[in-house]
């Protein structure tokens, strides 16, 4: 099976984090995405890796579509020179019209939000609310600690090996495209 990827949902920190070559990996996954002529779907943001990803895609000419709650834009997180800006009240909303615009979903590293965000509709997927695939691109193996810790609750009888298993881990963009496109 190949699905047809058009937009891409990246999850991803508002922050920079501590190493620098997040942001060069960010930039480059925007980048590489408008490359392919893939439109990035994002939290609407315009500092940390959200910034880098959406400049890189922005640049190399793609289609960015950021949805930001209205309270982020009043304390002036958003960027405004996105392809489409959608202005929302809540951080549900946010997801679930993100979800609505996306075929697949992209987390880079980040912080809680971005767990949680990724770890959300990763249990939508298996539990029936879209069928959209689910990725970690994993650079110098940022989420390797947390893939384990979900292993263990495969061993705890808490996750099914299948749902962990469907999850998408991929050094680099091209691979983890690949991966998303054959679920």
């Amino acid at each position: 099976m190949s699905r047809d990827l058009r937009r891409i949902a990246v999850f991803c920190g508002s922050g920079p984090g501590t190493d620098p070559s997040l942001s060069a990996v960010a930039y480059d996954v925007g980048r590489g995405l408008a490359e392919r002529g893939l439109g990035l779907v994002y939290g609407g943001g315009g500092s940390g890796l959200m910034g880098e990803v959406s400049q890189g895609a922005l640049d190399a000419g793609g289609e960015v579509i950021g949805v930001i709650p209205r309270s982020m834009v009043e304390r002036e997180w958003g960027r405004h020179d996105l392809t489409e800006l959608h202005v929302v009240e809540t951080m549900h909303e946010r997801k679930a019209m993100m979800a609505d615009l996306a075929d697949a979903f992209l987390c880079l590293p980040g912080g809680l939000g971005t767990l949680e965000e990724i770890v959300e509709v990763w249990s939508w997927r298996h539990i029936g609310f879209n069928d959209d695939p689910v990725g970690f691109l994993n650079p110098g193996g940022f989420w390797t600690p947390l893939l384990e810790a979900l292993d263990g609750l495969v061993g705890a009888g808490f996750v099914r090996r299948e749902v962990l298993d469907d999850v998408v881990v991929a050094a680099d963009l091209a691979a983890a495209l690949a991966g998303l496109a054959a679920r």
